[in-house]
């Protein structure tokens, strides 16, 4: 069946059945209401975020115990039937499949926290199909509420009151439909069942709630279009990301779920600020913040610790944490923009199952040995699988080292710098790179926009310091070079030698010899593509 989701539905368009709500002459059933008290960990009201985070954890804990029991019953069940196969004659195999089959039917009609209940014709009772994680059916109905309703019009409007009215059961043939419900949820219930008739309505995020229970994706659609226009707050933003409950309905409300993630993405874009609050984000919200590219962060390094610290936090079952780390906080990982002294921690970490972490470490050692072009090339490819390739906005830039221990100790470094972000460092800025090892110390490039001390004008520097670590000293002999124009090979510009304690740095001024301006130019022979490429050889001396 083709359900009715047009964006105009609910607004007054020619779908307009408001002159048949609750009017026993165009009814053709009637909708018991039962309202029983809410439950004690029902989601309260309050403003704090952290109300939202425990109730949306409690209500994704919810959803994997439904899926996990359902395919256990589904398992037990098929298994009986191969055990009864091997016992019973055709037709009695036959009319065991046809059983096995109307109860995995009742089964599926009812979603979750929403009892439905049918009235036989003659014996009085009722005939309940219950959802295993409510416990409604034993609370006492504080009020019940009838309502003459259309069949046609909500399962037109609803997969669930189509699959209720059209099962094909006893008890879809009824007249009386019982449904029982929170007290919470009885107002939003009610303007449902009003938008499904054609009654425009208001903004409401208890009537977006209803909707995606009873899947009006209709009204789902016009609740996420109002919604949009306004105030975002962490707390809407959650409750947002972890509405849909299937394709069809995250498609309708696909641009509130991207508006939430955007919220999330910039408010907590300086991970290092709201660190508290980031770790207490639910899955959702810490995929929507990691997913930005312009996430201030100092390193991938300090993503990779960062996610670390997340997972032990919310998943202490190791057995837990490797899963969701396979299913989906790898991929929020730039594994190809982490140090190797880094990599090398991961395919020891027990976090991790062995076999995921050789992958990924795999793949990012593969980049980084792939020309800068080719580099560029997979983080320019839109897919999602490559999107780890894109570089973010690190503190400390990353760079690629070759390593060498024979015959004597020595390193090359290369340090890539856009156009954009040398044009940033006017008039006295400055950016550091990534750390890198030589000798089991640590070192660090950082470029300058500095003022020549001779001819008084600004010019680019290029600089060498060790990491603060002890009364450790290190003679070092290092060598600048840059890729220049026409050949586009890196062109020696400073040689020196200098004997490194910890904090300190050497370098030059005025590495390419020119004013700011001539450097920056648009002809200038040392950006190629827009980007500035640098080299630094560094040599433990004898």
């Amino acid at each position: 069946m083709d359900f009715d989701f047009s964006p105009g539905y609910g607004l007054g368009t020619e779908s307009d059945f408001g002159f048949a709500f609750n009017d026993s002459n165009f009814s053709d059933r009637i909708l018991v209401v039962e309202i029983v008290p809410d439950s004690p960990d029902s989601k309260s009201n309050g403003d704090g975020c952290s109300s939202v985070v425990d109730w949306a954890r409690k209500r994704k804990r919810r959803r994997e115990e439904i899926k996990k029991e359902n395919d256990a019953d589904v398992h037990m069940q098929r298994e009986e039937e191969v055990l009864n196969c091997n016992m019973l004659d055709t037709e009695d195999v036959l009319a065991y499949d046809n059983q096995d089959e109307e109860a995995v039917a009742m089964a599926e009609e009812s979603p979750s926290g929403i009892e439905m209940t049918t009235n036989h014709p003659g014996d009085g009772k009722a005939s309940k199909s219950t959802d295993s994680t409510t416990s409604m059916d034993s609370a006492t109905a504080l009020r019940v509420r009838t309502i003459h309703i259309s069949s046609p019009i909500l399962a037109a409007k609803s997969p669930f009151f189509y699959k209720l009215f059209s099962n094909g059961m006893r008890e879809s043939e009824q007249r009386h439909i019982t449904v029982q419900i929170h007290a919470s949820e009885e107002a939003a219930l009610m303007d449902l069942l009003s938008f499904i008739q054609g009654f425009s309505l208001a903004e409401n995020v208890s009537l977006l709630m209803a909707a995606d229970k009873f899947e009006v994706a209709s009204c789902m659609r016009h609740c996420s279009r109002l919604l949009c226009n306004l105030p975002m707050t962490c707390e809407s933003a959650l409750l947002y990301l972890d509405l849909p409950s299937s394709v069809l309905i995250a498609e309708a409300v696909l641009p509130l779920t991207d508006a939430a993630k955007q919220f999330l993405a910039e408010r907590f874009k300086d991970i290092t600020k709201f660190q508290d609050e980031v770790l207490n984000l639910p899955l959702a919200g810490i995929e929507a913040v990691l997913s930005n590219d312009d996430l201030q962060v100092a390193s991938e390094d300090a993503v990779y610790d960062f996610v670390l610290k997340w997972a032990r936090i919310h998943y202490p079952n190791l057995e837990q944490r490797r899963e969701i780390f396979g299913s989906n906080l790898c991929r929020l990982i730039r594994f190809p923009y982490m140090t190797c002294r880094k990599l090398k921690k991961v395919l020891t970490c027990n976090d991790f199952d062995p076999e995921l972490a050789c992958k990924d470490v795999l793949e990012a050692l593969f980049f980084k040995a792939e020309a800068p072009y080719r580099q560029r090339s997979l983080a320019a490819e839109g897919n999602t699988s490559h999107h780890r390739f894109v570089e973010r906005a690190y503190k400390y830039r990353p760079v690629n080292v070759v390593e060498f221990e024979l015959p004597r100790q020595q390193c090359i470094v290369y340090l890539d710098l856009k156009r954009g972000e040398c044009h940033n460092l006017f008039p006295a800025g400055r950016v550091y790179s990534q750390a890198f090892h030589l000798g089991g110390q640590g070192f660090f490039l950082s470029a300058h926009c500095n003022m020549d001390q001779q001819s008084s004008f600004h010019c680019f520097g290029l600089f060498l310091g060790m990491q603060e670590k002890g009364a450790v000293s290190f003679a070092v002999d290092y060598e600048f070079s840059a890729r220049t124009k026409p050949t586009e090979e890196y062109v020696s510009k400073y040689k020196g030698n200098y004997t490194f304690t910890g904090g300190k740095a050497v370098g030059y001024r005025n590495l390419f010899g020119m004013p700011w301006t001539a450097f920056m130019a648009e002809d200038s022979a040392y950006f190629i593509n827009g980007i500035l490429h640098l080299r630094a050889e560094l040599t433990i001396r004898q």
